[in-house]
């Protein structure tokens, strides 16, 4: 199914380690060249914003060929209307070969092929909604095939996300077919599939065996976690219920089941805290930062407790006396949960940010070696440029 390699495959894994001991610290510079230079590789950018400029290039590429052949159909066709619902499946056709092509001569997250990638995808998405006149439903379901093929395919990630995107849109679509009873009980079979798809995911990390599968594998567990908050969120499910049922909720009414979704919406982000602590799980850390941040915003969208500056304030200092307290409590261990920095994962962004503040803030320069005077000066004893002994 994968188009690669595997040997180059398995090269590049051992690139990336090599680069995390570089940075470690466990092998030199020079050490990380040699491996880099012995192992058969892919063309591929790992600078984002080079990436991004190739995927610009790639884009114009693909909207070049899909011009020309527009305006071949158009001139050459005795039908409009004929072409144009045909097109949006040549443009895709057009993508997948020109993926295929350069994933044949070894193009690899370059961002050529993310431009033919998406490109296709979206073509589909097009191509579909012309020729379903708009089914949501049949929509979402070709885009998350297809997009699941582009990932097994060319093992890219854009798609495999692309892929959870279209796949929670065809659970909800689905359920708006039951009418008003899939509406309502949809937040609990939203919890319910990605409880589900979270495990089976976490199952399918443990007993991976190819290296190459495991990034896909993370980005669809931590899009499960991320789905479950969502779908138990109060003001995602009270907004969600007047769009879609039509309810006005009237100032002391409130939805079905509120207290159960104010539950929620404390008790997941603090669950997903303390398992992500006891599991030493980096990534559900960051989620549980995000998803308690967001339960704060849920009850402030409904209840003005306290003003905003005072609420700020409260809200800065318990922050500083959790971080102070953590820190004292970490700064001496030595491993599992600790404060010391992370080899591995070693990340200078906040010192460097720290030196250009304070280098902006006080005007500090690099200091400036200056020519060599021609004249000699120097002799003298302390005072008197120049003097020997007295003035």
């Amino acid at each position: 199914m994968i188009v690669y390699e595997k040997n180059l495959l398995n090269n590049l894994a051992l690139v990336e380690e090599a680069n995390s001991l570089e940075s470690a610290g466990f092998i030199s510079k020079e050490q990380k060249n040699l491996i880099k230079k012995e192992l058969p590789a892919f063309k591929r950018q790992s600078n984002i914003l080079v990436r991004l400029g190739f995927f610009l290039l790639g884009a114009f590429l693909y909207l070049s060929v899909c011009g020309v052949i527009a305006l071949l159909g158009l001139t050459g066709s005795g039908s409009e209307r004929t072409f144009f619902s045909i097109c949006c499946y040549i443009f895709a056709a057009i993508g997948f070969t020109g993926a295929e092509i350069l994933a044949n001569q070894k193009y690899f997250g370059h961002g050529l092929d993310d431009a033919f990638i998406l490109g296709a995808l979206l073509n589909i998405g097009f191509a579909i909604a012309i020729t379903t006149e708009g089914y949501e439903i049949q929509i979402a379901l070709f885009v998350a095939v297809s997009s699941f093929f582009m990932y097994r395919r060319y093992l890219h990630l854009l798609s495999l996300l692309i892929f959870c995107i279209a796949a929670a849109a065809v659970l909800f679509f689905g359920m708006f077919e039951f009418g008003d009873i899939g509406k309502m009980i949809l937040p609990f079979v939203a919890m319910l599939a990605s409880a589900v798809f979270y495990f089976f995911t976490k199952r399918i990390i443990n007993n991976l065996t190819a290296g190459y599968y495991y990034k896909g594998a993370l980005l669809a567990n931590s899009f499960c976690l991320i789905l479950f908050y969502l779908s138990c969120n109060y003001l995602v499910v009270r907004e969600l219920s007047v769009q879609l049922l039509d309810n006005e909720i009237l100032p002391g009414n409130d939805i079905p089941f509120a207290i159960l979704f104010y539950a929620f919406t404390f008790i997941i982000p603090v669950v997903y805290l303390v398992q992500a602590l006891r599991t030493k799980d980096r990534i559900m850390l960051w989620i549980s930062f995000l998803a308690i941040g967001f339960s704060i915003y849920t009850i402030r969208f409904y209840h003005s407790v306290l003003p905003i500056e005072v609420a700020l304030t409260l809200g800065g200092l318990v922050l500083f006396a959790i971080a102070y307290f953590s820190i004292k409590k970490l700064k001496d261990k030595e491993e599992g949960l600790t404060f010391k920095p992370d080899r591995i994962n070693n990340s200078n962004a906040i010192l460097n940010a720290e030196a250009l503040i304070i280098a902006s803030t006080f005007g500090m320069k690099p200091e400036v070696k200056g020519p060599d005077s021609p004249m000699d000066f120097g002799g003298g004893g302390f005072s008197g440029g120049g003097s020997e002994g007295n003035f």
